[in-house]
């Protein structure tokens, strides 16, 4: 399985993206599936998940990213408004299908005038 995103790139504080991950490979059904981010000089951190039912958000997120998915596609998106110079980072899409844990390759995001 590869998890493959998109649709990052560069914006203006106030501005919106909408990242796209779609699973190929082989059909899994994950356990969870979402979105991390890595900031220059910081740990990695969680953006945005499903883990089945429940969906986590990132305190400094809410209300500004909403995280969806396609069963059928093996896709999960993350649409962001309302950005923030704070949300620049490498996002990546991350998925568990127990025991393996998947991640993408990263897409970039700046946040900046």
């Amino acid at each position: 399985v590869q998890l493959v995103e998109s649709g990052g790139g560069l914006v203006q504080p106030g501005g919106s993206l909408k990242l796209s991950c779609a699973a190929s490979g082989s059909a899994f059904t994950p356990d969870a599936m979402g979105w991390y981010r890595q900031a220059p000089g910081k740990e990695r951190e969680l953006v945005a998940r499903y883990a089945g039912a429940i969906i986590d958000y990132a305190d400094s997120v809410k209300g500004r990213f909403t995280i969806s998915r396609d069963y059928a596609k093996q896709a999960v998106y993350l649409q962001m408004n309302s950005l923030k110079p704070d949300d620049t980072g490498v996002y990546y899409c991350h998925a568990i299908d127990e025991p393996t844990k998947y991640w993408g390759q990263g897409t970039q995001v700046t946040v900046s005038s």
